[in-house]
């Protein structure tokens, strides 16, 4: 490895944006939805909703304005700006699967991350063609053929998928890589 330094690949809806607080309100308000968390665990809100109003929450992220006022995940901002003291780091997002979204996202990453260089914001698809040690992300199939070490983000729709090594917030994180990198060191 010499002396370069390691890279982090960090997911954006549900690892540093709360997409799904958001569409979590929108079905509330919307269309009067109450799920508990108990509820979700293990699933996700278009698997709960009328066949109908599923389709109009992907009608409305397929419209990507949806992305342009999601809250920062607790820890997020802190934790990231931790990181890139020691690391090279990188938000990738799988954002082709809502084009109209690339846009709003870009917009959110430069209000809310300003640090993070515009030439480290990755909007892909398939999350395999990353160059990364690591990619923290909430959804195990961004995983599979990853050339790096995944780190499982829990969510609520993922609290049933076993995948080590697994961080619960950004402190939990922030441990887990400050670790990885002293061990790379001795």
């Amino acid at each position: 490895m010499g002396n370069r330094r390691l890279r982090i690949a960090i997911d954006m809806d549900e690892v540093i944006a709360d997409a799904f607080a958001a569409q979590r309100l929108w079905y509330q308000v919307t269309h009067g939805y109450t799920w508990t968390d108990d509820e979700l665990k293990g699933r996700h809100l278009g698997d709960l909703a009328a066949p109908e109003h599923a389709e109009n929450m992907q009608k409305l992220l397929h419209a990507g304005d949806f992305f342009a006022d999601l809250t920062v995940m607790p820890g997020a901002k802190e934790a990231l700006q931790h990181l890139s003291q020691d690391f090279d780091i990188f938000i990738t997002t799988a954002a082709m699967e809502y084009p109209a979204s690339c846009a709003p996202k870009f917009q959110w990453l430069q209000k809310n991350f300003p640090f993070i260089s515009p030439l480290n914001i990755v909007f892909c698809g398939h999350k395999n063609i990353l160059a990364a040690d690591y990619l923290i992300d909430d959804n195990v199939r961004h995983f599979r053929n990853f050339q790096g070490q995944g780190v499982l983000f829990s969510a609520l729709h993922n609290q049933n998928v076993a995948w080590s090594p697994r961080v619960n917030n950004w402190h939990e994180a922030v441990s887990y890589l400050s670790g990885q990198l002293h061990s790379q060191k001795e």
